[in-house]
């Protein structure tokens, strides 16, 4: 959510970051903010009049009373009544004008940052950078489910049963392996100075209106029938919840957070062929990263968080690229976003493995998370990105790492979680 008084004063620069995002149909609702942001302002001039006036009247009976002008000060009473109706008409419209006001503010997209890429959606995306060789071997790579079957762990047929599809049960060492990559993640992180953390699983709809966009919620979120929860898509929304109405020493930034969390989506939509197996389900677990900085650290910040998702996966041997969202591929809330992706050798392609985002001001303009500086306070600003989310993890994992007689090679970074095996056969 952009500042009102930015749009108030720069309606072109907001209308042009639209046509930018290609969301023309949102052009309409800057005029009509301007519009009602001018009827509030109106709304409270005359609310504060009247309340200037009553004070005055006020002053005025008790005056009148101590000089026994009864019915003067009867009069002055009226006016009072008269004032108080007044009062609370204005007080209910600029209540209402003000919910109108937000709905469209949380609607218009972020302002982009000047660097991002001009594109109507994905397929418009950058590559910026890869990062190691990506290897086609001589023997055929099956799918990732194949691989996990030959070692008894996976059984999507079962937990069809339990629970529908786009679940799942992990077993033996396949289980294990999954385990092992997300213990690896938190220290590699704890390394690099994060604080680990375990957040709710769950947030109020306060904590969801200020993470993600209306479009976003209605894609991903579960909601708790009866109560006013959600089952958290990501951790990063608990996590940069942990701030809402929060004053933060300015000295006391950055906060760096590493988290682990399981995550529930509802993945609406149709979805390719690639997206069977563990590729796109509903419920499934991730080590993320987020940061609370100052304006001017978050670009800083946004290469750091990048960098730490190509650092633990070439740790882990497996070649990696990273993609620069186009302005059409952006979330409304993003100010700018790459993708990691992962290679994979059955494919030959790349695929995406995490996401990195810088959100500027907008999450915590909304959930009004600011800053304590020296002269004056200020909304923080907020970026998260994905340090590692095992089951398409494991298709990258196991794709990079199988051998030819079937077997699967152990990285040395991972071989302490996985009690000093080099391989699983």
């Amino acid at each position: 959510m952009i500042d009102i008084k930015f749009l108030r004063e720069n309606p072109d620069i907001v209308k042009e970051n639209i046509r930018k995002k290609f969301q023309d149909s949102k052009l309409p609702l800057v005029d009509e903010v301007i519009a009602l942001d001018a009827e509030v302002r109106k709304a409270q001039q005359e609310a504060d009049d009247i309340r200037a006036s009553r004070n005055k009247i006020s002053k005025e009976i008790g005056a009148l009373m101590g000089q026994g002008k009864k019915e003067e000060a009867e009069a002055k009473k009226a006016e009072v009544a008269a004032n108080a109706a007044r009062l609370a008409e204005l007080e209910e419209k600029e209540s209402e004008l003000r919910e109108k006001i937000k709905k469209d503010m949380m609607t218009i997209p972020n302002i982009i940052d000047p660097s991002v890429p001009i594109g109507k959606d994905d397929s418009e995306n950058v590559e910026v950078q890869k990062y190691g060789e990506p290897v086609v071997p001589d023997f055929e790579i099956p799918y990732h489910t194949e691989i996990m079957e030959r070692f008894h762990g996976i059984d999507m047929d079962a937990a069809g049963r339990v629970a529908g599809n786009g679940f799942y049960y992990l077993m033996g060492d396949i289980a294990r392996l999954h385990s092992a990559v997300l213990a690896y993640a938190r220290d590699f992180m704890i390394g690099r100075g994060f604080t680990y953390c375990v957040p709710p699983f769950m947030i109020r709809s306060a904590v969801v209106d200020g993470v993600m966009s209306f479009a976003e919620m209605d894609a991903m979120m579960y909601k708790i029938e009866g109560e006013d929860l959600y089952l958290i898509g990501t951790s990063e929304h608990s996590m940069i919840g942990k701030f809402i109405d929060t004053i933060i020493p300015e000295e006391e930034l950055p906060h760096t957070l590493t988290s682990y969390s399981p995550c529930f989506r509802k993945e609406k939509g149709a979805h390719g062929i690639e997206e069977r197996g563990v590729y796109r389900i509903h419920q499934f677990e991730k080590q993320e990263m987020i940061v609370v900085c100052k304006p001017e650290d978050s670009p800083i910040w946004f290469d750091k968080l990048w960098q730490n998702t190509v650092d633990l996966f070439r740790s882990m041997d497996i070649p990696v690229r990273t993609i620069e969202c186009c302005s059409g591929d952006l979330a409304d809330l993003k100010v700018k976003s790459y993708d990691v992706e992962a290679w994979s050798p059955r494919q030959q392609k790349y695929f995406e493995v995490g996401s990195c985002s810088n959100l500027g001001d907008a999450q915590a303009r909304r959930l009004r998370i600011r800053i304590n500086g020296k002269d004056s306070k200020y909304f923080a600003h907020t970026l998260n990105n994905t340090v590692v989310a095992p089951p398409r993890m494991l298709i990258a994992f196991l794709e990079n790492n199988l051998q030819a007689d079937g077997s699967v090679r152990i990285p040395e970074v991972l071989r302490p979680y996985m009690g000093g095996m080099t391989e699983i056969r």
